[in-house]
């Protein structure tokens, strides 16, 4: 199950890492105007500052779960799962935020935390078989 869970922390980082270059690298782009929804050049240039931070809160999410799956792999103590879950945890948390309080974004919520959602599940499963 240990497996499971690092195949689910993985692919939730990776998704993280690139909703990170999405929202503070590429905000101005096509792509990102076009996922994330600033109608105007007005509204990206205003919510381009506040996209920058949460990229990076996205990417420090990411980084954690990465250390957390290092861990994981390469020692017994406990602490790789625990930092995979306070990684994943929070990253489903986000998504469970989003889901609740922007109906017309459940589509990017569900995308966003199923992942994170796989791997928390089997990580304590893992724990407590």
């Amino acid at each position: 199950m240990l497996i499971v869970s690092i195949v689910g922390a993985a692919l939730a980082a990776a998704l993280h890492v690139y909703i990170f270059y999405m929202e503070s690298l590429a905000w101005r782009g096509p792509r990102a105007r076009a996922t994330f929804g600033p109608a105007t050049d007005a509204d990206v240039e205003v919510t381009a500052p506040l996209a920058l931070n949460q990229g990076f809160y996205n990417l420090f999410l990411a980084v954690t779960t990465v250390i957390g799956i290092v861990f994981a792999l390469t020692s017994s103590s406990g602490i790789g799962e625990a930092l995979m879950l306070v990684g994943t945890g929070s990253m489903l948390a986000a998504a469970l935020v989003l889901f609740v309080s922007t109906p017309g974004k459940r589509r990017a919520a569900i995308t966003q935390g199923a992942f994170p959602l796989i791997a928390v599940v089997a990580t304590v499963i893992s724990l407590v078989v």
